[in-house]
């Protein structure tokens, strides 16, 4: 798996949120050695992006 371009070229929100949101994902993907990495050779960040676009995971952003 590569990093989902043609859904980044679809994506009409904001940048910079699912740029993060992407980020943050494969940073707990690491954390708890998801075994979904290692399937993915080991593109942690690609996984994360296509699990967002794809909406298995969501994300909010957070009023303080």
């Amino acid at each position: 798996m590569i990093f989902p371009l043609e859904k980044l070229v679809e994506y009409k929100d904001n940048m910079y949120e699912i740029t993060v949101a992407s980020s943050r994902r494969a940073y707990q993907m690491s954390m708890i050695n998801d075994p979904s990495i290692e399937e993915n050779d080991g593109k942690v960040v690609s996984l994360a992006a296509k699990q967002l676009f794809n909406h298995e995971v969501e994300f909010r952003i957070e009023d303080r």
